[in-house]
């Protein structure tokens, strides 16, 4: 019953943490650690001590590994555009995929960049904005992905 109870006020909290995220970065293009680093750490806990469809050492190949490639695909984008004072994908992006892989592990985290990749091209052609805010998009992408990966495959 505690365990239950316990459970649900954790993914109610990152559920919380999700939304300032998304609704932060749509906002002012940022994305703040102080709902970035619990979001994590509650990742961290459910997988390793709640019942997850996701496995601890998947939750932590997926994290490395897209932090990896996050960072260098920014860095390659960084030295193709040097005009631009603005990066092309920010560290926060970088850490908002770190914790995604967390909670989605390895294919989770592939379906929910293929939809926020999709869903910001989408978006930046209709609203013909230089910047997509990547947060919101990665969110639902990572919503969708745990329905997907939990009941469909």
């Amino acid at each position: 019953m505690i365990f239950d109870i316990v459970f649900i006020i954790l993914l109610l909290v990152a559920g919380l943490c999700a939304w300032q995220i998304a609704r932060t970065d749509f906002r002012r293009r940022i994305i703040p650690d102080v709902y970035l680093f619990p979001l994590l750490l509650i990742g961290l806990t459910v997988t390793h001590f709640f019942p997850w469809p996701i496995s601890t050492t998947d939750s932590l190949v997926a994290a490395i590994s897209g932090y990896i490639l996050t960072s260098i695909t920014g860095f390659v984008f960084t030295k193709i555009k040097s005009d631009s004072a603005t990066p092309p994908i920010g560290f926060g992006d970088i850490k908002l995929i770190t914790v995604g892989g967390i909670w989605l592990g390895t294919n989770g985290l592939a379906i929910a960049l293929a939809v926020a990749c999709l869903g910001g091209l989408i978006w930046g052609i209709s609203k013909k904005q230089k910047f997509v805010p990547f947060a919101p998009f990665f969110v639902l992408g990572g919503i969708l992905s745990l329905i997907i990966t939990t009941f469909l495959i």
